[in-house]
């Protein structure tokens, strides 16, 4: 599908989505769990993926509603899957399930879509096999397929912090039914910090108990899986907030709401802040979980995504639209995600007339010498991209298509719909193939 989205100004209320972090963790922890009920959960294509994950090893996940899963878990064991486990476009569930299949006694295949398939397995496999298991890209380069048998044995490992924080995550969640639990110990300094304290979370609630240690974190074994009153709640997406926070900054008509802002670990609530720094007036009732956000004029501030890599699409067209510089440091891990998202939005919203410079490891968008023109754009079969143009699309001087926007589908199903309810000018064109 192509959207093609006409300058607009835009007001009301909106309600974020669900929390795609939280729901992929808290579909996986009920797996681990004997049974749970996950209340407002985002079911997407990625979470269905981790869904699907969870019954191939021995549990079910049925919807009983929109937005509530009814899970019955395999208990701390899972079984050996009788197919193979196709992670779709799901970095999180590769990852997060990688560690569980090595708990099974016996052989797991996980493989997913071409991108899933260039994104770096090697240091969870490393793991692993560190670990007593037998781990194995099956192209020998650390990328999917992937050729898992455990189960495990061992008790301590050291492992990179600064590839992918869900390397600790899912190591964390698989070691609490291990018989002697895990120690983790950092090999480098640990990137996207935030989303490993939304996993500790999420354990806690489940019962589970995992901290941070001075070398890294550590896990007890023989723990059980079991929320309190058997049933867990998912948090609003501050990812996801960052585009409906970033449509009130730059396009609001008065201002734009966005409920479903609850207070939680996510490191991207950090985008209410920015936008604080580049001038845009900000309010956020956390007792209502909701945020408010006023148009402004915007300047160019430097900003770190290294604890928030999932922010840099959004930022990247605040500084488009902002007088100055807008630096963008600590980004070379942003590069390995559905797509290399620095070069994506460097690229993409050159297309659009913006002038930016672009190095390893940041991104320099340089609004003063910008414009933003209407254009063809792509979006890279990535959903973070997708929905940063559309935003960036509402400030342009003439419409913008965007190519490939049903990858909206991945975080925020409901997105272009709630633009429309915020009274963007959209056409939706469905694409031939």
């Amino acid at each position: 599908m192509h959207v093609t989205i006409s300058p607009s100004r835009v007001s009301g209320t909106a309600r974020a989505p669900p929390s795609k972090s939280y729901t992929h963790r808290a579909i996986l922890a009920s797996g681990y769990a004997e049974e749970a009920t996950v209340h407002d959960a985002l079911w997407s294509a990625d979470t269905r993926a981790t869904a699907r994950a969870v019954e191939l090893f021995g549990g079910t996940v049925t919807q009983t509603s929109g937005s509530t899963l009814e899970v019955t878990g395999f208990d701390g064991t899972p079984t050996v899957p009788a197919n193979v486990i196709d992670c779709d476009n799901s970095g999180t569930t590769m990852r997060l399930v990688t560690a569980t299949a090595a708990l099974a006694d016996g052989t797991t295949v996980l493989t997913g879509d071409s991108s899933l398939r260039s994104r770096p397995q090697g240091p969870l496999l490393e793991a692993i096999s560190h670990l007593g298991g037998e781990a194995f890209s099956t192209r020998g380069n650390g990328q999917a397929p992937l050729v898992v048998t455990g189960p495990i044995t061992g008790e301590r490992v050291s492992i990179p912090g600064d590839v992918s924080s869900q390397y600790i995550s899912a190591l964390l969640m698989a070691g609490a039914v291990t018989d002697d639990g895990l120690r983790l110990d950092l090999e480098t300094e640990l990137k996207s910090a935030p989303y490993v304290d939304v996993t500790i979370e999420v354990l806690a609630d489940f019962g589970v108990e995992a901290r941070a240690t001075d070398d890294g974190f550590v896990v007890d074994g023989s723990q059980s899986y079991a929320p309190q009153s058997g049933t867990y709640h998912v948090p609003g997406d501050f990812s996801s907030i960052s585009y409906l926070a970033a449509l009130g900054a730059l396009a609001g008509d008065e201002s734009v709401t966005v409920r479903g802002a609850q207070s939680s670990a996510q490191g991207d609530t950090a985008i209410l802040d920015i936008l604080k720094a580049m001038g845009a007036a900000v309010d956020w009732d956390r007792s209502a979980g909701a945020v408010t956000v006023s148009r402004a004029d915007l300047e160019g501030i430097e900003v770190s995504v290294e604890d928030t890599p999932d922010l840099l699409p959004t930022i990247a067209v605040l500084g488009a639209a902002a007088d100055g510089d807008t630096y963008i440091t600590n980004a070379e891990h942003v590069r390995f995600k559905e797509t290399d998202r620095v070069s994506a939005m460097a690229e993409e919203l050159g297309k659009m007339g913006v002038e930016t410079t672009e190095e390893r490891d940041s991104l320099t968008i340089h609004g003063s010498e910008s414009t933003l023109e209407g254009a063809t754009v792509d979006g890279r079969g990535d959903h973070r991209i997708v929905m940063s143009l559309a935003v960036a699309a509402l400030l342009a001087d003439g419409p913008t298509t965007i190519r490939g926007a049903e990858h909206v589908d991945v975080s925020f199903p409901g997105f272009f719909d709630v633009l429309e309810g915020l009274g963007v000018d959209l056409e939706r064109i469905e694409s031939s193939h």
